[in-house]
């Protein structure tokens, strides 16, 4: 019982990976070409490389007469309240690229998409992401790309010229940290200007809760568990905290942004970055030179004995319910989660863990970093985020981690407003318990 939501996860992925029962049909797309062009609007979190998305537009109007307007929102918050003010004033884009999972869940799906339950594809996805974009037996959604994990980045080049190896609990990652800032160099780089990023220690933590805590899902969505009275939960904001507290993180951390971060860290300014996976396509865009000397691992734990990660679902792209060319939005999303567009997205940006459609395979070389993870699948120490497991994802956490992250409230005071964030979101959702 103790991995059992994470083992399923990582077995149904492998899956997807290994069987070759999708083998997708070929498609005569020329047939499937709209006789009038017609132009979609898109949404996306613009902190991602993007060239792989504009590839595949290209593609879908070179052989669907579809034409794709891309919207650029931002993360974290102010991306959130962007999508959820568009949707309720019905000046939401065609297609919107968002997450899965409980964010997705508060967006009230059925009032504001498209449902997807009959289209060709929804019996070839993962049932793990199904699960992650369905409301009530209705799909909403389709993956946007591979999933991903929470880990540790790190620039292999100085690591080594330090002498330092992959720490496996959280006092040897601090230690390696007190090296790193003896040489004079930022241990820990922090790029809090996009609050989203402030998350991740707290977030990539998941797999350790519930290594420690392995009924912790289960009690936390009965409000039981909270973060401020479970020892292993409350772990993740202590963690958060020791960095700042330490010294261990750069002093302009709340101005300096995503991007700078990841210029920091290729530049060897900085060692570790806490990160998702996804900003290794970031990196080989603007530092293809650089992208194999920068590596991964899980975040410590710290039990020596176990050594795990986190994985994130692949967010979802979703049909707007005010969208006017609903046929053609359908159609766009059958291309988008083809073969031959996994591909072309694949050439860009590659993935970093499995596919969440079965079968679906691509003949790319792996970035190094995501090598470096593939033991921790392969032993199966993983588990879900938090957000996939559990509806619940209180909408101000960015801003309790960003406060957390840079001293302005202690672990504990971070987790108490954490608890009545996603109290209020309990309530809201009826569930039991929470009151």
């Amino acid at each position: 019982m103790k991995k059992m939501f994470s083992l399923f996860l990582v077995l149904m992925l492998a899956l997807s990976l290994a069987t070759g029962a999708m083998a997708e049909e070929t498609i005569d797309w020329a047939s499937r070409r709209l006789d009038e062009q017609v132009t979609l609007t898109f949404m996306i979190d613009r902190d991602q490389s993007l060239d792989g998305f504009e590839a595949i537009f290209k593609d879908i109007e070179e052989k669907l007469n579809i034409k794709t307007e891309l919207e650029l929102r931002p993360g974290g918050t102010e991306g959130d309240n962007l999508v959820k003010s568009r949707l309720a004033t019905g000046d939401m884009a065609d297609l919107c690229a968002y997450n899965s999972g409980s964010l997705f869940q508060v967006l009230n799906p059925s009032v504001y998409f498209v449902d997807l339950s009959d289209q060709p594809y929804a019996d070839n996805l993962d049932v793990s992401f199904k699960n992650a974009v369905s409301v009530d037996g209705k799909l909403y959604g389709i993956p946007s790309g591979a999933t991903q994990t929470g880990a540790w980045m790190y620039n292999k080049e100085v690591h080594d010229s330090l002498g330092l190896s992959i720490p496996t609990t959280w006092d040897e990652l601090l230690a390696n940290c007190e090296t790193i800032k003896q040489a004079g160099l930022i241990p820990v780089i922090g790029g809090y200007k996009d609050s989203w990023t402030s998350q991740l220690i707290v977030l990539a933590d998941q797999h350790n809760i519930v290594h420690e805590y392995p009924e912790f899902v289960k009690d936390f969505d009965a409000g039981v568990a909270k973060f401020s009275n479970t020892p292993a939960a409350l772990r993740s904001f202590e963690k958060l905290n020791e960095i700042y507290t330490k010294g261990y993180i750069n002093e302009d951390l709340n101005s300096t942004s995503y991007d700078m971060a990841l210029e920091m860290l290729v530049e060897g300014q900085g060692v570790y970055y806490p990160m998702l996976s996804f900003a290794l396509s970031y990196v080989e865009e603007n530092y293809p030179e650089q992208i194999n000397n920068i590596g991964s691992f899980g975040q410590p734990g710290d039990d020596p004995d176990y050594h795990g990660v986190s994985v994130w679902l692949p967010g979802g792209v979703y049909i707007a319910n005010s969208c006017q060319n609903v046929d053609a939005a359908k159609l766009w999303l059958e291309y988008y989660i083809s073969q031959e567009a996994t591909n072309t997205l694949a050439q860009y940006s590659k993935p970093t863990g499995p596919y969440a459609v079965i079968g679906m395979e691509v003949d790319v070389e792996m970035y190094q970093a995501a090598i470096e993870l593939q033991p921790f699948f392969d032993s199966g120490n993983t588990a879900a985020a938090l957000e996939f497991e559990s509806p619940l994802k209180g909408p101000n956490l960015p801003q309790i981690t960003q406060e957390c992250g840079s001293g302005i409230s202690t672990a504990v005071e971070a987790a108490e407003k954490y608890d009545l964030d996603i109290t209020k979101q309990a309530v809201q959702l009826g569930m039991t318990g929470w009151d």
